[in-house]
């Protein structure tokens, strides 16, 4: 996921003293392809009044423009195929997938792009953006965690992150339901969206 974009507006005084990073951060500056494999995008979302439903994307790309020693600098761009929703279910999946939901065939990206980014303390980091689901584009505040950074086994240099962020999916048109007879709706407004993020760092250009 493209977490850190450098089109980004000058801060003021009092808010670079709290975007500033720690200075082994700046090692870190660099452009980073997201890693499938590795990462994981999903969702939970109330069903029935009474439990949650959990799921996932499996196809997606997306890239990371990082900058340790100014993390205001840094941006984010994920797209995400809509067709790969998995929750384990393939009528339920089958559902989701049909014009009553995200309708796929019409629309089969979900995208994010990065408009500003924070530090909010220690590790923790809001990354801002717009989040667009069938033609309907609206912000969103992703609140992320660092999880550090390592070179694998292969010699690829890592960067992981962490985080989630919550939204009423009739803002993006997404407003089938169904009444229960005991009161309530089959399938709740809010969704938590949840992000698993390691990304390899991409090789310099030139």
């Amino acid at each position: 996921m493209a977490l850190f974009n450098r089109k980004q507006n000058t801060r003021t005084a009092t808010a670079a003293a709290v975007l500033e990073a720690d200075p082994a951060l700046a090692a870190l500056t660099g452009d980073y392809t997201v890693d499938p494999a590795h990462s994981t995008i999903g969702f939970t979302v109330r069903h029935a009044m009474v439990t949650n439903v959990r799921g996932s994307f499996g196809d997606y790309e997306g890239t990371l423009s990082l900058d340790g020693g100014d993390p205001a600098r840094s941006g984010a761009s994920l797209d995400v195929r809509i067709a790969s929703v998995d929750t384990g279910i393939a009528d339920r999946d089958g559902h989701l997938r049909s014009g009553d939901f995200f309708d796929a065939e019409q629309f089969p990206l979900m995208t994010f792009r990065s408009t500003a980014a924070e530090r909010t303390g220690g590790d923790s980091y809001r990354i801002t953006g717009d989040l667009t689901i069938k033609d309907v584009t609206r912000p969103l505040a992703i609140d992320l965690e660092f999880h550090g950074s390592a070179t694998d086994v292969y010699g690829n240099e890592r960067v992981g992150f962490e985080g989630s962020a919550e939204i009423l999916r009739s803002d993006w048109g997404l407003t089938w339901n169904a009444a229960l007879e005991t009161g309530g709706v089959m399938v709740s407004d809010k969704v938590k969206l949840t992000f698993d993020i390691s990304a390899i760092r991409s090789a310099p250009q030139g």
